[in-house]
């Protein structure tokens, strides 16, 4: 296996991110090198994404992309939009291979039947200074929308002793924060044990610095949940919470398992339960029959929590959804023009929220170095730039903010 060169592509989900993760480090420890900018790789795996359409033909793009930048390399596409339209991907000229979502976690041991694989768990997560972990896959839920829980299959779990396993060996290669994700990461259960109870023993790992947990729906969050986060010692107090609509109508059409004053009530209990406390949540607009008042209220919702990030979809049919068959389709313009209204109004949300911490004084995580300046975010998910200073990647330091741009939080180094 000595010089056999490899290239990966991620498109879509943290979940997505880990699994090629997962691949970069079972190859590696096969003696296959990353193939830099410019070499021939002998192996190209694409893990895909069906979200939406602009996903699948993304997932297109890179797969042609990786044939023709390495014409004699095996060039192998799993994910969800090889699950989705497998016959497809298959058909384009230079696929070699197409691995079900089913047999993902095998696929280097099919690959490479002679070599003894190590395990499909992370040991480093390259380019990023905060570490996915992924704790579930599948999905029950069935909104609508969604094609997930089709190609993605029922949601299951893996164990907290396997999990805890891969968060010590996290921290050992120097990772400070470790984000715990899955496709619907509230199913989350080993046992009897479910997401708070994960949260606390993830959150006693020797050297942990920041524990966040990624995308959860609001009727999922509850009191013991809260507690799990707000009493943990290196639990972050910044939650993305998934909104969708700020319409119930909308909402219950879209099979949604919770409604507008469930997302408002968990967001002011942690708020009153601890000030700083931030958000990011996803919105889709022009879901079929979103009348303007629908979208309203969407925007109401922006405007009370002052989001720190927004997710935009443009709804997007899906083939085999129930959405898909639903009357009352937005049309394209109207649905153009509220997708930009959001994101003006996230970006104004997000400034306003920014600007009620100039002046203080909180640690940042550096992400990169750039030329000029060290960028990073808060504990609670702000984004920080510190303009003249180079500080390397995964250290934490103390700044204070002095001002606040579209963009991000400008700081100093604090004294």
């Amino acid at each position: 296996m000595k010089n056999k060169k490899f290239r990966l592509a991620t498109l879509g989900c943290r979940t997505n991110q880990y699994e090629t993760q997962a691949y970069r480090d079972q190859l590696i420890a096969l003696g296959f090198e990353e193939a830099r900018e410019g070499e021939e790789a002998d192996l190209c795996i694409v893990n895909t994404c069906t979200v939406t359409e602009s996903a699948d033909q993304s997932s297109r793009h890179q797969i042609h992309k990786f044939v023709k930048q390495n014409p004699n390399a095996q060039v192998v596409v799993t994910g969800c939009s090889a699950e989705r339209q497998p016959e497809l991907i298959a058909s384009i000229d230079g696929v070699t291979k197409v691995v079900p979502n089913s047999e993902k976690e095998s696929l280097i041991t099919e690959l490479l039947p002679e070599e003894e694989v190590p395990e499909f768990a992370i040991k480093n997560f390259e380019a990023h200074t905060r570490a996915f972990v992924k704790v579930q896959d599948g999905c029950n839920s069935f909104c609508t929308y969604c094609i997930i829980p089709y190609v993605r299959g029922r949601s299951r779990s893996r164990s907290i002793d396997e999990i805890v396993k891969e968060v010590k060996q996290l921290v050992l290669s120097g990772y400070k924060e470790v984000v715990i994700t899955g496709i619907n990461v509230g199913d989350y259960c080993d046992g009897d044990q479910g997401l708070a109870d994960l949260i606390q023993v993830v959150d006693q790992v020797e050297g942990i610095e920041r524990v966040r947990l990624s995308s959860i729906d609001p009727d999922e969050v509850d009191e013991k949940l809260m507690t799990a986060i707000l009493k943990g010692k290196h639990t972050c107090h910044s939650l993305h919470i998934v909104l969708q609509a700020g319409s119930n109508v909308i909402l219950k059409r879209m099979n949604r398992k919770y409604t507008r004053q469930i997302f408002l009530e968990s967001v002011e209990k942690l708020k009153k339960a601890s000030p700083d406390f931030t958000f990011t949540t996803d919105v889709i607009v022009g879901f079929p029959g979103e009348t303007e008042a629908d979208f309203q209220e969407t925007l109401e919702v922006m405007r009370s929590v002052k989001f720190a990030k927004v997710h935009m979809f443009p709804y997007s049919r899906r083939e085999k959804t129930r959405a898909a068959l639903y009357p009352n389709q937005v049309p394209h313009n109207i649905v153009q023009t509220r997708k930009n209204e959001v994101l003006r109004l996230a970006e104004a949300m997000s400034f306003e929220l920014r600007n009620a911490y100039v002046g203080r004084t909180m640690c940042i995580l550096t992400e990169n170095c750039e030329a000029d300046s060290t960028v990073g975010h808060t504990e609670n998910f702000l984004l920080v730039q510190v303009p003249g200073v180079q500080v390397a990647a995964n250290q934490l330091i103390s700044v204070k903010f002095i001002k606040n741009t579209p963009e991000a939080l400008i700081g100093i180094p604090a004294a």
